[in-house]
């Protein structure tokens, strides 16, 4: 997990490892990402309500702007937690943590995608 010039900073407790800062600020680019993409869902779903004309479907058109605005919302969520896993295990020197979120995310937006194409087909 460390460069070979860097054997990691104990902390005073003597439990965890300082990681080296340039695995940390990854750390934190990759969260930042992920909230950029929370970001965008939420612009979305603001300007799907605000700026998307009625779908055929009554109501269709909140749907979507709620839809989009809530996974924003949880993404957002899912970040600060996904984060805070990753910086522990650097802590610890252990294994990076698993996650689904990428899986998740991409499972979501296909559902969103065919919504949408499915709604903008009703006459």
């Amino acid at each position: 997990m460390y460069p070979a010039d860097h054997e990691g900073q104990h902390d005073p407790d003597g439990d965890e490892l300082q990681p080296d800062y340039r695995f940390t600020l990854a750390n934190e680019r990759t969260f930042l990402a992920w909230i950029r993409t929370a970001l965008a869902l939420i612009a979305g779903g603001v300007a799907v309500v605000q700026l998307v004309p009625e779908f055929g479907i009554p109501g269709g058109r909140h749907a979507l702007g709620v839809l989009l605005t809530a996974g924003g919302g949880l993404l957002a969520a899912l970040a600060v937690r996904r984060w805070q896993r990753v910086q522990a295990a650097m802590r610890r020197d252990a294994d990076l943590p698993p996650t689904r979120l990428p899986v998740l995310l991409g499972i979501a937006l296909l559902a969103v995608a065919i919504l949408v194409l499915v709604v903008l087909l009703v006459p």
